[in-house]
């Protein structure tokens, strides 16, 4: 019993160590255009700068996080 409430514990304790993924700046192939995202857009899109922490690809991940 204790090694079921041990691993549950543990199991439920790991997703709040984990850290959102980062976004980036997509550039589009075609016509250029912009656009942020975590993951690639599709095949038609490079990553063009980044990482941020931020979904309007405004705040660099390596800036201090304002926490209160």
């Amino acid at each position: 019993m204790r090694t079921l409430l041990l691993t549950a514990l543990l199991a439920l304790s790991l997703p709040s160590l984990a850290a959102p993924a980062p976004f980036f700046l997509w550039q589009s192939k075609v016509d250029g255009h912009l656009t942020c995202a975590q993951t690639s857009p599709g095949e038609g899109w490079i990553a063009f700068t980044g990482p941020f922490r931020d979904a309007g690809c405004r705040v660099p991940y390596d800036a201090p996080v304002n926490r209160r």
